[in-house]
């Protein structure tokens, strides 16, 4: 909620440092002051911090920029966090908006000191802020709020998970049998391709490794002729004649004749031409394997490179790589069988997608109805705060309206909108549609009292919540006030001193004039203050001993 508010430099404002009340501490503040004063000035300067447009003259005259920055304390669970994590900015338990705009209308945003985007002030602001009485499409007033509004009221989250999950349910199971209708038009429009191509690949039986290893034993076969050559050479040396083997086997002999006269002498001689025989024996072998697989194969070859020159091209028919082809012909196949499927297959889908929708339908009516009832609930409670708001023949009704089909969500089938009657006999018409901004006030006054408990926004302010009322009137007003401030943060633009006698913190707002130059000042009033200001409230430009008497009964009723 609101924790400071600081401006230099606006219209008639030099330099002003305010601290807010915070709800369960004194949340109720009260902003006073004559007529032309300046009061609504603090309102604008915090909805520019807000991320509303900056209007012509916004900055002092004689000076080079207006800068207002609005600092929040945020509970752990305010939606604010979710948006400063997806822009990646800084996030703590206060956020500071700030902006500045210059005498040329251009400006610059900051979150957490952090440039940002006026539109992100803008999105910040609409979880943080509700300006009640400028007119504005926001908060209350935009029927976009409604069916939210009305949801959190009947309690009815449970309903909402339920909804959405069938929703989805419904969305996946329609997309799968539209992709697979599409999918099996797309195989009848090519099922004649289809059909000869998997026969081919069938035919071919490719494997994921073919063209690597016919390559490489099409280089050994051609490389055959001069490979066998060299081994056969190498036989040779090792056997033909007096051979590396055989003068190894001849020396082995002679010294193992004689090698029990030299008393272990020839012992490591024997032992080196033990080892000497053995490797040169498998040397033999081995060369002997290799001649045999190197033995030159003309039609080996020729199959080979026949086999290779099939699948190059069919790969370059389906423009595909050798190695692909085995996941082109299980795709094929599954065209064909898919195709081969077809009725059977769709049929499934389309039961699945139908019964998916009946399911939606069920848990969008049982939500409508459940609406409905938290509908009555809630024109039941609006209407009980209306007639002390001299409202008493007014009537608000929730509307719940089926929408088509085609604007189904995850959130229902209902379209929800808060409608309001100001005269008997007169058709309830949208609650933005109200024409005086002191009526629009005390209804959304009303209706905020009643979705007090449920609302996200922390922050409320009022402007002309009190235009045209007085007395009992004006007392209801404070007093409900006073009970939406139990739960959220309230700040109250006011005439009335019914309603300033009710807030826990309480500001004057001065305009003072110097030679040519006016500016507005805001002062923190102590209970003297508040006694002399309500007073003044009460009689006018002289206070009288009558008025201070009067607003001392206003106080002490106040508690």
């Amino acid at each position: 909620m609101l924790a400071t508010l600081s401006i230099r430099d606006f219209v008639l404002i030099e330099k002003l440092d305010l601290d807010f009340p915070r709800s369960g501490a004194g949340g109720l503040g009260a902003l006073t002051g004559e007529t032309g004063a300046g009061k609504s000035i603090l309102i604008d300067a915090l909805g520019l911090a807000l991320g509303n447009r900056a209007e012509s003259g916004t900055v002092r005259r004689g000076a080079a920029q207006a800068s207002v920055a609005a600092s929040f304390d945020l509970a752990r669970d305010h939606p604010a966090h979710a948006v400063l994590a997806e822009q990646g900015l800084e996030d703590d338990d206060v956020l500071t908006l700030r902006r500045v705009v210059g005498t040329d209308g251009r400006g610059r945003a900051f979150v957490n000191d952090q440039p940002a985007s006026v539109a992100l002030l803008r999105r910040l602001g609409e979880t943080l802020v509700e300006i009640q009485g400028q007119m504005e499409q926001h908060g209350l007033l935009d029927m976009a709020t409604h069916r939210a509004s009305l949801d959190a009221f009947a309690g009815l989250d449970r309903q909402a998970e339920i909804v959405r999950a069938a929703w989805r349910a419904w969305r996946e199971a329609d997309r799968a049998h539209a992709d697979a209708a599409a999918a099996a038009a797309a195989a009848r429009r090519d099922e004649d391709f289809v059909r000869h191509a998997v026969k081919e690949l069938e035919g071919l039986a490719p494997r994921p490794d073919d063209e690597d290893r016919l390559a490489g034993e099409r280089q050994l076969l051609r490389a055959g002729s001069a490979l066998g050559e060299a081994v056969a050479q190498a036989l040779g040396e090792l056997e033909h004649g007096r051979g590396a083997v055989a003068a190894l086997r001849a020396a082995h002999r002679l010294v193992e004749r004689q090698a029990d006269k030299a008393m272990g002498r020839l012992d490591p001689a024997i032992a080196a031409l033990d080892r000497a025989l053995s490797e040169a024996t498998e040397a033999q072998a081995q060369l002997e394997a290799a001649r045999d697989a190197l033995e030159f194969d003309p039609s080996r070859l020729e199959k080979i490179e026949e086999r290779l020159f099939a699948l190059r091209a069919m790969a370059r028919k389906h423009h595909v790589a050798v190695a692909d082809l085995p996941a082109l012909a299980e795709r094929f196949a599954a065209q064909l069988a898919a195709l081969d499927d077809g009725e059977a297959g769709l049929g499934r889908l389309a039961a699945a997608a139908k019964a998916a929708r009946s399911a939606y339908v069920a848990a969008a009516e049982a939500q409508s109805a459940a609406r409905r009832k938290g509908a009555a609930r809630l024109d039941k409670a609006v209407a009980a705060e209306l007639g002390p708001l001299k409202l008493d023949r007014a009537r608000f009704v929730t509307e719940v309206a089926a929408l088509p089909e085609a604007d189904w969500t995850e959130a229902g089938a209902d379209r929800v909108q808060f409608t309001v009657a100001t005269n008997p006999g007169a058709p309830p018409a949208p609650i933005a549609r109200i024409a005086s901004g002191g009526e629009l006030s005390r209804f959304l006054l009303a209706l905020k009292v009643c979705l007090a408990k449920v609302g996200e926004v922390p922050t409320i302010v009022f402007d002309e919540v009190d235009s045209g009322i007085g007395g009992a009137t004006a007392a209801a007003v404070g007093e409900r006030l006073r009970r939406l401030a139990n739960d959220v943060q309230v700040l109250v633009v006011t005439h009335s001193p019914q309603v300033a006698a009710v807030a826990d913190r309480h500001w004057l707002i001065r305009k003072t004039t110097r030679r040519s130059a006016a500016s507005t000042d805001v002062l923190a009033l102590d209970a003297a203050g508040r006694r002399e200001e309500i007073a003044r409230m009460l009689s006018g430009a002289e206070v009288t001993a009558e008025a201070r008497a009067a607003a001392d009964r206003l106080l002490a009723a106040a508690g």
